[in-house]
């Protein structure tokens, strides 16, 4: 892994100088628009597994999946759950658990290092909302 990442930027994405074979190199695949929704988490898996499935598809980063995505995610809340029930906590399967939970860009530090912030919206106070709609009206009824 690189000092920009494990996979760097995309292609349209690259400024300067490419040869030609770095700009042919790329193959693009058009999908259809929007998110794919989020499956629904096994009811036989442990409850710290059908949670963390669970807050996959309310995190900002699920747009970004597609239904592969949901799949190794799929398998590794299958394997963290699997560890979680086992009479023995296996270190090498919570390695790789964690491996796969990486990959899915499911904590800050592995959205940082591929440079993508999520940025969640204010929530709007419903006392200023009312204020606002307040003023809203007295402004119409002076120039009505």
């Amino acid at each position: 892994m690189g000092a920009r990442g494990p996979i760097g930027k995309r292609s349209d994405q690259r400024h300067g100088h490419r040869t030609k074979a770095e700009q042919e190199n790329v193959t693009k695949v058009e999908v259809d628009a929007g998110t794919v929704p989020a499956m629904e988490p096994d009811e036989h898996w442990h409850e710290i597994a059908r949670e963390w499935f669970r807050s996959l598809g309310e995190s900002g980063q699920a747009v970004f999946y597609e239904p592969s995505d949901w799949q190794t995610a799929r398998f590794v809340a299958e394997a963290m759950s699997r560890n979680l029930e086992a009479g023995r906590f296996s270190a090498q399967l919570f390695a790789a658990v964690l491996s796969g939970m990486s990959s899915l860009l499911t904590t800050e530090g592995d959205r940082r290092r591929l440079r993508i912030e999520l940025e969640r919206a204010p929530k709007a106070d419903p006392d200023e909302q009312a204020g606002v709609t307040a003023i809203d009206e007295w402004q119409r009824r002076l120039s009505g």
